[in-house]
């Protein structure tokens, strides 16, 4: 149910006021405002302000850091391990950039490169509560990760604790190849690699993902979903995991981060056929836009988290019905490279995006 955001809002809020060491007042103003930028959400456009100022002060170890703050908020991962690795070479022990090095590689996959690069920061901020919490947690994940078993079908991996869950793993293989079918016959779009997921308890579920309590499944480049009583009905562990392959379509898609209501909404609208819910939630509340739902649901309520996703859900089974699946997964391609959204828009869905949303019924 959520795309995790792997905690962007908390590294930018721990290194935004620190700016790079120059005597180039435009240097100075530049940096400002791309940093603003990203805590608008505006990754892209402060991507591009950090290039400029690379471009005339290329060894500037913050200037990469922020550069690659850009690239992970945007879900850019190499382009973010890129600028890291070079601002550590200009600057070895740049907090901000080891920080962030161990989230870009978590999300990459590689646990044990984040724990090592963690347990060195913390050699040197050895009074850092925060990243000793985090380090805990992902060493709790990597030796949890060492317990487990797998089984594999088709384009899955699915890790789970022991015996007693091996009836679940089979279910849930046969329910995400189901899922598979089905999806991607609307999309026109396949995996390329095989998909790890993982079933945890709701306490590990918790520890790990850090997920709203509202949430039945997150997926950060791993499908990830808490083993709770909900899960033994067969019609909700099917929705769960359809709407977290959907997930991992869109980032088969998207090079980049897209808009949140476009990614949630069409794992949601592709979930089940039923949306009687949404329509339902949306008749009894106040319209909300979709440009408000560009960001992660993560900050919501549960019933605020319920209408952004209703809302997003319909909003995209509108475009699939007008324009179908595959001008929506084109649409998705085109963000995901870099495209204007409004341009994009009129492109695949054949009418502009104020139109869309002022013809909703």
């Amino acid at each position: 149910m959520l795309a995790a955001a792997a905690g962007v809002a908390t590294l930018l809020s721990a290194t935004a006021p620190v700016l790079a060491q120059t005597s180039d007042p435009r240097i100075v103003i530049m940096e400002r405002a791309a940093w603003d930028a990203l805590n608008t959400g505006q990754a892209r456009n402060a991507a591009e302000i950090f290039r400029q100022a690379l471009a005339s002060d290329p060894n500037n170890a913050q200037l990469h850091f922020g550069a690659a703050t850009a690239a992970y908020a945007d879900r850019r991962d190499e382009d973010a391990k890129s600028e890291l690795d070079r601002a550590l070479s200009i600057e070895p022990r740049h907090v901000g950039a080891q920080q962030l090095m161990g989230n870009v590689l978590r999300r990459k996959g590689d646990l044990l490169g984040a724990i090592r690069v963690y347990e060195a920061l913390l050699r040197d901020v050895p009074g850092d509560t925060k990243l000793k919490a985090a380090l805990e947690r992902w060493q709790r994940e990597f030796d949890l990760s060492l317990r487990q078993h797998q089984t594999f079908g088709g384009n899955f991996a699915v890790s789970f604790e022991g015996p007693a869950e091996e009836a679940l793993a089979v279910k849930a293989v046969d329910s995400l190849n189901r899922a598979l079918d089905r999806i991607c016959a609307v999309l026109n779009t396949y995996p390329t690699r095989t998909i790890p997921v993982v079933l945890y308890t709701t306490e590990q579920f918790k520890d790990i993902t850090r997920a709203p309590s509202w949430a039945a499944g997150a997926y950060d480049g791993t499908i990830r979903v808490p083993m709770r009583g909900a899960l033994d009905e067969d019609k909700e562990l099917d929705r769960v995991l359809a709407h977290e392959f959907t997930h991992s379509l869109v980032r088969t898609l998207a090079k980049s981060e897209i808009p949140t209501w476009l990614n949630e909404g069409l794992a949601t609208a592709l979930e089940t056929n039923d949306l009687n819910w949404a329509e339902e939630d949306v008749r009894q509340a106040k319209p909300v836009s979709l440009a408000a739902l560009r960001q992660s649901f993560g900050k919501y309520s549960g019933a605020q988290a319920k209408l952004a996703y209703a809302t997003s859900a319909l909003a995209v089974r509108r475009m699939v019905q007008d324009a179908g699946g595959i001008a929506v997964a084109n649409l998705i391609r085109d963000l995901g490279d870099g495209a204007d959204f409004d341009a994009a828009f009129v492109r695949r869905i054949q009418r502009s995006f104020d139109d869309f949303q002022a013809t909703a019924p």
